[in-house]
Formats: C-alpha cells, sequence, structure tokens
C-alpha cells in the first residue's frame, strides 16, 4: 500500500492512492492555501471514521441485524503546542434500523474499537480514543 503525494500550488496537493482515487489536500488561506480540501488532520479523522463504519456494519449484518442507516461523527481534540497532535478522540456512532438489539450495536461497537479497525488501533497507542453510540429505530421522530 501507498500513497502518492504531490504539490498543486500554495498550500495544496493532490494525494494519490494505491486503488488510483486522489483528494485535494489544501491549508488555511493563512498559510497560503485557498480551503479547497481538508487538511491532514482532518483526513486522519475521516480515516478512523470511514475505518470504524465499515467494520461496525459488516459486524450487524452479520449479526442479521437490520440497519437501514449508520453515522459516525470523530471529535479530536488537539494539543495547544506544536506539534498539534489529537489528544483525546470520540467516536459517536447513530446505528438506525428495524428492531435493532442494542446489545448487538455495542458488540459491534467494541469488536471495531478493540480488534478490527486498523485505524483506532494505530492510534490508540498514541491518543485516547473513547465511544458513544446510539441505537435508532427506523421510522422514529427525530429528537
Amino acid at each position: 500500500m501507498k500513497a502518492r503525494i504531490k504539490w498543486i500550488e500554495g498550500a495544496a496537493w493532490l494525494a494519490e492512492s494505491d486503488s488510483g482515487h486522489g483528494t485535494i489536500i489544501d491549508g488555511s488561506p493563512d498559510i497560503g492555501g485557498r480551503n479547497l480540501g481538508p487538511r491532514p488532520m482532518e483526513l486522519v479523522l475521516q480515516a478512523l471514521g470511514g475505518c470504524t463504519a465499515m467494520d461496525v456494519i459488516e459486524i450487524l449484518r452479520k449479526q442479521r441485524q437490520d440497519v437501514t442507516d449508520c453515522v459516525i461523527e470523530v471529535r479530536g481534540e488537539r494539543a495547544d503546542t506544536i506539534p498539534r497532535v489529537f489528544t483525546h478522540l470520540h467516536v459517536q456512532y447513530t446505528v438506525t434500523g428495524r428492531a435493532l438489539k442494542p446489545a448487538a450495536v455495542e458488540r459491534a461497537v467494541q469488536l471495531s474499537a478493540e480488534k478490527y479497525c486498523s485505524v483506532s488501533r494505530m492510534l490508540a497507542g498514541s491518543v485516547q480514543i473513547t465511544h458513544g453510540w446510539t441505537a435508532v429505530e427506523a421510522g422514529a421522530a427525530a429528537d
């Protein structure tokens, strides 16, 4: 697995993956960026959310849970000093479905966090990661 990152201009870069997909990465205007794409640290949050999302859905499908939607929000707190690494990440899952078993959702989140999510396992060595989840009945009125 590899990635290629090529400078475009200012603080903008084209990141290309082995699978042939590209992403524009850009910096904020105060460092010469034009806000054309996500910042590198935002991509870390997206990678964590995407990785665990795939795990949780796959685990719930294997448990024959009728999932109709899943939204993951990842919030990160960063150090005040350079390097501005993440000091705490919180992953919040909202899983919607028909007759979901809360224990199944909880177990899927736990398995992803502790065993299957490569991004989570890699980050866990350097940052505190917490998880929360909500199971919502499909068709229920939103709060």
